[in-house]
């Protein structure tokens, strides 16, 4: 089931298999996040060093047009059509994909992206759909004809109270261990503190968390570089972990890469970055 609340401008959409929340979204739709929007665009600078070109979007927004995405062969001045592949985030701004539809004659917004819940609706086509707000039940009904239903209560208390714990900056793991999480640009820290778990073997612990990890990861959207700091092993032992980390991330919508072991025995994983974070959403 997928489930959808409205709170003014914002539209909080959850992904449950069963009980459980699979994946969450947070959709403002007074400034969206510009994932899949339609630009004309103009080139204002090529940057053979960075191997891509920088476009005027309009409305004093720039994106980045990398040559593997249809940026080789440009030059200043000229106006091609760019859709968003990834929203700004971090500091940086889109990332963009060329597009072959017919330029404009002035950089700006040619047509907004569908927003994360007619991308989940997409890739679950067999999910119902339940919401709580008939006007958004209205503007969705052309795409969305025969799948809605309208709940007064599209969350209920636990889903809820398990949504306001993803604004915290760590999270509880099985047997009483818990994850903190620390975001800076370059990368993200889960750190996972044992200490209320330390009866456990550290090996059968650490096990047992990491389908959790993985679900917190998806669940607050952490992306770009993640270190994760298991807990009481060497980094000899942790090498056991990586079969069972690599198989809980095939789970994941965007499929990370697990690299291994950095030298400090973090496991380090690559998430692709295409909509901002939770925590910049929320705290932004």
């Amino acid at each position: 089931m997928i489930a959808a609340s409205v709170r003014e401008s914002l539209v909080r959409i959850g992904l449950l298999h069963g009980d459980e929340l699979a994946e969450f979204y947070i959709w403002n739709r007074t400034a969206p996040d510009g994932v899949g929007d339609l630009y004309t665009c103009r080139v204002d600078a090529v940057e053979k060093a960075l191997a891509g070109c920088f476009l005027a979007l309009g409305s004093e927004l720039t994106g980045f047009l990398p040559d593997s995405a249809g940026g080789k062969g440009l030059s200043v001045g000229q106006y091609i059509t760019a859709r968003v592949t990834r929203a700004p985030q971090g500091g940086k701004g889109p990332r963009l994909t060329r597009d072959e539809t017919d330029a404009g004659d002035a950089p700006g917004l040619l047509s907004r992206g569908p927003g994360p819940l007619l991308d989940l609706a997409a890739r679950f086509p067999a999910e119902t759909i339940v919401l709580d707000d008939y006007a958004l039940m209205a503007e969705l009904r052309p795409a969305l004809e025969g799948r809605m239903r309208y709940h007064a209560k599209a969350f209920d208390p636990v889903l809820e109270d398990e949504i306001a714990a993803l604004a915290e900056p760590s999270a509880p793991l099985p047997h009483g261990a818990r994850l903190h999480i620390t975001s800076a640009p370059a990368a993200t820290l889960l750190d996972v503190d044992a200490a209320a778990a330390s009866h456990m073997n550290p090996m059968a612990l650490n096990q047992v968390i990491i389908p959790e990890i993985c679900r917190q990861i998806v669940l607050r959207n952490l992306s770009g570089g993640l270190l994760i700091d298991f807990a009481g092993l060497k980094a000899g032992q942790r090498q056991k972990l990586l079969p069972a980390l690599r198989d809980a991330l095939r789970r994941d919508p965007l499929a990370p890469n697990l690299l291994g072991l950095s030298h400090l025995g973090f496991a380090e994983v690559n998430r692709r970055r295409i909509r901002p974070p939770l925590h910049e959403i929320l705290h932004g």
